[in-house]
């Protein structure tokens, strides 16, 4: 566990920030921005802390020793890649590999009991993309270890992304300026995010889990679709909601995260989805797995296994589960199928954007599911299940309350491939290009203004709800 919502906005957040504004300059500040995200994972990871402190000091001491011994450097990114990659097969796939090689085998192997620590996909992730561009001699080696740690600790996003790559913020670390500008997005983009993930992942969260939770004979083609849509909207506005609060912290630190999300729900193709969901991720997969592993430069045969074996990664990335493996590849499949029929890309772009959603509904179904057979039931029911019995009427209309069909209704308009309303008033108020004054204050009073109200409105949510953490602070 780590801080609830109400204690990182009420006690955490303003504490450290009032700190930072009163530290007089950038040493101290990082100090205490260190000493700030050891707290936040120390909160909920006591031990687990030492874990994250220890995988900074080790690829620390990695890329240091690749910058001063070059004729060896590729042994020493060897061994720690190794080192990084045992780490996570340790904590995160160990019990899944035994299960796995039981099943296989039909041994009794003991399953191991570990607890996974928050983010570590993150963090090892960000810490090797570190090592990696040392090696490349695409940044410089950073010889100040609390410099390192605080990129890989900052408390913003260290727990769930976005994953971010030293050199976006290597400047940064060193030299930054803060302005009331600046704070004042920053503080609009972080309680927007919070709204997103407490008014609208929170509610249609709610009915996802009735759904596969339920009895299977309470599940025919109504509630089988309900329940996908509202997991797809759940993990859009949870994950991005959290993707907003990251960067809008970072920005009221003097840091500035790459988006994470670009509306994907409005692609046209699997491709264009991709690009635009957890964009960190995927541009991760692409710069350290992809193209090392010679991409499309071997002739179509080695690009498609090589796709193939990036999604699989990818899905397993997501947990140590075989929905996710499947997921993974699931999506893979329709990469490789719009690639090599290009009659699909150039479908009118309303059928495209329809037959993306379908392919990632069904997808997200399969990442929900608590098992793979499960997955593929709620698939069967959502095209077969016309079976209409009072078991399954009464349940659908339980989860069908005015509250759940207003967010749900807020929730598809705010990820249609349109550009919000939101969007355009946010741009007019910070956006130095607006040469109307009287038109940039009524932007900024509105947006000042429903800041207040998503805030206070999701505070008095948070105060009578138990906790109710980030879908991706298991990842």
């Amino acid at each position: 566990m780590v801080f609830s919502s109400l204690e990182f906005i009420c006690v955490f957040l303003p504490v450290v920030f009032i700190l930072y504004c009163m530290a007089p300059g950038i040493k101290t500040r990082n100090a205490l921005l260190v000493l700030a995200s050891l707290l936040f994972y120390a909160y909920g990871e006591p031990v687990y802390v030492l874990l994250m402190i220890g995988s900074v000091l080790v690829n620390y001491l990695a890329a240091r020793a690749i910058s001063a011994y070059r004729k060896h450097a590729k042994w020493i990114l060897a061994a720690d890649l190794a080192a990084n990659i045992a780490v996570l097969g340790v904590f995160k796939y160990a019990g899944f590999a035994v299960e796995t090689l039981n099943a296989l085998l039909h041994t009794a192997i003991p399953v191991p009991s570990i607890s996974l620590p928050i983010g570590i996909s993150f963090f090892t992730f960000q810490a090797m993309s570190y090592v990696i561009d040392v090696y490349r001699k695409d940044v410089e080696v950073q010889k100040s270890f609390p410099n390192v740690l605080l990129y890989i600790s900052f408390f913003p996003q260290l727990i769930a992304g976005p994953i971010v790559r030293y050199k976006d913020i290597c400047q940064a670390i060193e030299d930054r300026r803060q302005d009331i500008g600046r704070v004042a997005w920053g503080f609009e983009r972080f309680i927007f995010g919070l709204g997103k993930k407490v008014l609208i992942a929170n509610t249609v969260g709610e009915v996802a889990d009735a759904v596969f939770a339920a009895e299977a004979s309470s599940v025919n083609i109504a509630v089988a679709w309900l329940g996908a849509i509202a997991y797809m909207l759940q993990i859009y506005y949870d994950f991005s909601g959290y993707s907003d609060m990251a960067i809008g912290l970072g920005e009221m630190f003097g840091f500035h995260f790459r988006e994470n999300f670009r509306y994907p729900y409005g692609a046209a193709g699997m491709k264009d989805f991709w690009n635009r969901w957890h964009i960190s991720l995927s541009a991760w997969f692409k710069e350290y797995v992809y193209i090392p592993l010679g991409g499309n430069r071997r002739g179509k045969l080695r690009a498609c296994v090589n796709r193939i074996i990036v999604f699989f990664l990818t899905g397993l990335w997501h947990g140590a589960s075989w929905t996710f493996v499947i997921w993974g590849l699931w999506h893979g499949f329709f990469l490789l199928l719009e690639e090599y029929l290009p009659f699909i890309r150039k479908m009118p772009k309303c059928i495209l954007r329809v037959y993306t959603l379908l392919v990632v509904c069904l997808g997200f179904v399969i990442f929900r599911a608590d098992t793979l057979s499960q997955g593929l039931y709620f698939i069967s029911q959502m095209f077969t299940g016309t079976g209409y019995t009072a078991e399954t009427i009464s349940f659908a209309w339980q989860q069908l309350t005015p509250w759940f069909i207003f967010i749900a209704v807020i929730g598809i308009l705010g990820a249609a491939p349109i550009r919000p309303l939101a969007d355009r008033i946010r741009s007019a108020a910070h956006s130095s290009a607006t040469q109307n004054t009287a038109s940039r204050t009524v932007a900024q009073f509105f947006l000042c203004a429903a800041s207040l109200v998503i805030l206070c409105w999701c505070i008095i949510r948070l105060s009578g709800n138990t906790y109710n953490p980030f879908i991706y602070f298991r990842f």
